[in-house]
């Protein structure tokens, strides 16, 4: 089963958009309405932050605000709205949720004051300077080539590093920033494999749809070789995580 716990601004909260259906509510805007008429209780245990959810599905429809919970206030939510089998059950997993999140918070904040972490990320830094600079050039290389979409090169290759390694179950805002020594090491790796594919393809005059494609090939073939893994654990019993596939034009 997914989790729901996520971070935001540094803590663990829960969005009402993934709580109405599980607590038995048919719309969200029925649940997010025991809030509102709550809200001066809400806010003794903290201030409500809101998120925009976008809708799914091919229907589409109008995008839609969400209340972001904290654990305080989740509790809260769960004594005031309607009581069913679903709430109980609810309450008892996200606490088992908020309880990880916060020991995956802790560890980071630990983790960031050990030295040799500190040295591997400062290492880590440089070598992924030289990639970005290389990046810059095939960029470059790949806009002389008719690419309309080369500028996305940096965002999905690093996307496609990230799959190939890791398992990613929550959101965080720099993915360096939580990960291990020994991930470190893997993804400085794993840049320094891209780096090398871009340059070989450019001195060769090959077309630059390869680029990414031959990065791809080989740090995949990385990762089969050491093995991928969960970031900070992050992930429940049984999960799963599926890398995407870029398409570039």
């Amino acid at each position: 089963m997914r989790g729901i716990v996520k971070i935001n601004n540094d803590k663990p909260v829960v969005s009402t958009f993934d709580l109405f259906s599980k607590m038995g509510y048919k719309e969200h805007r029925v649940l997010k309405r025991v809030i509102s008429d709550n809200l001066d209780y809400f806010q003794e245990y903290g201030f409500l932050h809101m998120e925009v959810q976008k809708p799914t599905g091919k229907e589409g429809g109008r995008p839609t605000e969400a209340y972001l919970l904290n654990e305080d206030h989740f509790i809260l939510l769960v004594l005031l709205a309607k009581n069913s089998a679903e709430a109980v059950a609810l309450k008892v997993r996200l606490a088992r949720e908020f309880k990880r999140m916060r020991a995956t918070l802790a560890n980071i904040a630990a983790q960031q004051t050990n030295p040799d972490w500190v040295n591997a990320r400062k290492d880590g830094k440089a070598i992924y300077f030289e990639k970005s600079t290389v990046i810059k050039d095939f960029v470059e290389y790949a806009t002389a080539q008719g690419s309309k979409s080369a500028k996305k090169y940096y965002m999905s290759l690093a996307k496609m590093e990230n799959s190939a390694l890791f398992f990613i179950e929550k959101k965080y805002k720099n993915l360096r920033e939580i990960m291990t020594i020994k991930q470190l090491m893997q993804i400085a790796t794993a840049d320094q494999i891209v780096e090398k594919a871009l340059v070989e393809v450019m001195q060769a005059g090959r077309n630059y749809k390869e680029g990414y494609k031959l990065s791809k090939e080989r740090v995949t073939a990385f990762a089969e070789i050491i093995g991928k893994s969960h970031l900070h654990d992050t992930m429940l019993e049984g999960e799963t995580t599926k890398p995407k596939r870029e398409m570039f034009q």
